[in-house]
C-alpha cells in the first residue's frame, strides 16, 4: 500500500472508532432511556460526597408489593438531585407527600448523583388533593339495609 492510502485508512479507522465511544459514552451517561413520575413520603434526603456533593434520597411509594419471600414490604425509589433548586424544594417539605417527576439515565455521573434516577422537578399534594384524584364510581346498584 501507499503512505497515502495507509494514511487515509489509519484515520477513518481512528475516526470511526473515537465516533463509537462517543456513541457510547453519550448513551450511557447523556441519554435519557426513561421519564417518569412517582408520589410518596421522603423516607431521607442528605447532600453526600466526598469531592463531588450531591443530593441523594429515598422515598417511600404509596402501595405495597409482595417481594419473593411473601412478606409484606414497601416499594422505595432511590433518587438523585442535581439542581439547587428542587433541592431546596424538597427540603422545604419535608414532611409533605410529594410527587418527583425524574429522567432515567443508563449510567451515574459522580456530579450527578449515586442513582440512575434524577429528579427535575417537585409537587406538593396537599391533604384534601388525594380525593381530587378519585374517579366517581356510576351505574351502582342502591345499597339497601
Amino acid at each position: 500500500m501507499e503512505k497515502k492510502t495507509k494514511i487515509i485508512v489509519w484515520t477513518s479507522v481512528s475516526l470511526g472508532l473515537v465516533l463509537l465511544i462517543a456513541g457510547f459514552i453519550f448513551f450511557k451517561f447523556c441519554f435519557v432511556y426513561s421519564e417518569g413520575v412517582n408520589e410518596g413520603d421522603i423516607n431521607y434526603f442528605q447532600k453526600e460526597g466526598f469531592i463531588f456533593k450531591t443530593y441523594e434520597g429515598k422515598m417511600i411509594l404509596n402501595g405495597f408489593k409482595a417481594p419473593k419471600g411473601g412478606n409484606l414490604q414497601s416499594n422505595e425509589l432511590k433518587f438523585s438531585v442535581a439542581s439547587e433548586r428542587v433541592a431546596r424544594q424538597l427540603e422545604e417539605g419535608s414532611n409533605a407527600n410529594v410527587k418527583l417527576h425524574w429522567k432515567r439515565y443508563l449510567g451515574t455521573l459522580p456530579w450527578r448523583g449515586n442513582s440512575q434516577y434524577v429528579v427535575d422537578s417537585v409537587s406538593y399534594m396537599h391533604s384534601g388533593s388525594a380525593s381530587e384524584h378519585i374517579i366517581p364510581i356510576t351505574n351502582t346498584l342502591p345499597i339497601t339495609d
